[in-house]
């Protein structure tokens, strides 16, 4: 198995669990500013991208998803979240911390970056509340794509544009949901399956991830070869 040269993290229920608060602010959004008090009732968030939720929300109450209004929606989410997110938890998921620095000082010295559903801001002011954010080279992000698999790809491009000759299977995509499985999957690259979301160890092994661990807490990138 070939050494991991780029390493991509998802954020929610993977690096951090922010008690809601992304959830939370969506929902104020819609109530605030269009008028919708239960626009997200019957949304299911994880694995989703921010810029796929916002269109197909509006689509469904019958709001143009113009330029105008997306801006407008996302101008207001983000003023929200910084709201929501001191109310949640301070640290992030169990081995994180720990697990980010292991791969830091390994002799492989992989890079770190995101794949991520999350608008790019609404990334960087979650993982400052966590002082996580600088962290990471730099990511992929939901305002790149409605498509998580489509998000893969501008990763692959990016992460090969910064390392010479990379290739897929020496990716390694953390998720917590079976969407991040399905997206490495889309660009050959392997997937670390993180059982900190709604799904189970078993349930995420249904999806064919090449790594499944509980949590990070003493992960180490040998024992992944």
């Amino acid at each position: 198995m070939p050494t991991y040269r780029l390493i991509l993290f998802d954020i929610d229920g993977t690096l951090i669990s922010t008690g809601g608060a992304g959830v939370k602010a969506f929902a104020q959004t819609f109530a605030d500013l269009f008028n919708l008090p239960e626009a997200t009732a019957q949304t299911r968030f994880d694995g989703r991208t921010d810029f796929g939720l916002i269109r197909e929300i509006f689509t469904a109450q019958d709001i143009e998803p113009t330029e105008e209004n997306i801006v407008r929606f996302q101008n207001g989410y983000l003023e929200r979240l910084q709201t929501y997110l001191p109310t949640g938890q301070h640290e992030p998921l169990p081995g994180v911390r720990q697990f980010i620095a292991h791969c830091q000082n390994h002799p492989s010295t992989p890079t770190l970056a995101l794949l991520t559903g999350n608008h790019p801001k609404g990334a960087e002011l979650k993982l400052r509340h966590y002082h996580l954010w600088e962290q990471f080279e730099f990511g992929a992000f939901g305002g790149d794509s409605t498509d998580r698999n489509e998000i893969a790809r501008h990763a692959l491009t990016e992460g090969q544009t910064r390392l010479p000759n990379l290739q897929p299977d020496e990716i390694l995509i953390i998720g917590d949901t079976d969407r991040d499985i399905t997206c490495a999957q889309s660009i050959g690259a392997d997937s670390l399956a993180v059982a900190t979301g709604p799904y189970t160890e078993a349930e995420l092994t249904q999806h064919k991830p090449t790594h499944t661990v509980p949590n990070l807490k003493g992960l180490s990138l040998d024992s992944l070869k």
